[in-house]
């Protein structure tokens, strides 16, 4: 049984006259990596938005865990927040993630709105500071770092929740090689735990030897 599955997907944007997803079926397993390919307007990141409840399918159906996912589930905030919790989605802009004053409180954000105790959510933070290579930043005004430090921060903030399924809208974008190097090696150790993670970029080299699966993704269809 596949961890998530997506069948015969179409959404259509209210602005829009044709779909931008026609049909899409896909399934993961526990422990693979998708690698989802396409250009600029194929439709990934609107697929990566309702395999994280963001948006909902006009037709077809999205299961996650034998779950259905819908918008009447995710309306429960029980639902809601265990769903949230298990899957973690980075979003190509990490400006769009980042809110709070200092990046301590940005990593904590996840864990404090889950409930946790205040020793576990400090737990959570200092290791993420030292995972991503953050520590002496954690009083520093996110909008003041640099653009691949914003992806870091953006990245640990998911991570303090350590979800089982990391959904990642091209996480090379706007970064440099170091940074890259950093990530590519970090996604390689999640894969290795047994996390399931899909994919969506431009630069393929650096995760070419954890994707167990390449689907191209054009207009609004899996062709390959």
């Amino acid at each position: 049984m596949s961890l998530l599955e997506l069948k015969d997907i179409y959404y259509t944007y209210p602005d829009e006259t044709g779909p931008t997803l026609r049909g899409v079926s896909l399934a993961a397993e526990q422990g693979e990596c998708l690698l989802i390919a396409g250009g600029n307007g194929a439709g990934k990141t609107t697929l990566f938005r309702i395999l994280n409840g963001l948006a909902f399918p006009e037709k077809g159906a999205y299961s996650f865990d034998r779950i259905p996912i819908t918008r009447d589930f995710l309306k429960d905030n029980h639902n809601s927040k265990s769903f949230h919790q298990r899957v973690g989605y980075l979003f190509q802009n990490p400006d769009i993630m980042l809110f709070n004053g200092r990046v301590r409180d940005e990593i904590a954000f996840g864990p404090r709105q889950m409930g946790l105790a205040d020793s576990e959510v400090e737990i959570r933070v200092r290791d993420c500071l030292e995972l991503f290579d953050l520590t002496g930043l954690e009083d520093k005004a996110p909008y003041h770092l640099s653009g691949g430090q914003k992806k870091l921060v953006a990245l640990a903030s998911v991570m303090a929740l350590n979800p089982e399924v990391l959904v990642l809208d091209e996480p090379f974008a706007g970064i440099d090689s170091k940074i890259t190097d950093h990530m590519a090696a970090f996604f390689a150790e999640l894969k290795r735990s047994g996390k399931t993670i899909l994919i969506a970029t431009h630069e393929e080299e650096p995760v070419k030897e954890i994707t167990d699966r390449r689907l191209e993704l054009a207009e609004g269809r899996i062709t390959g």
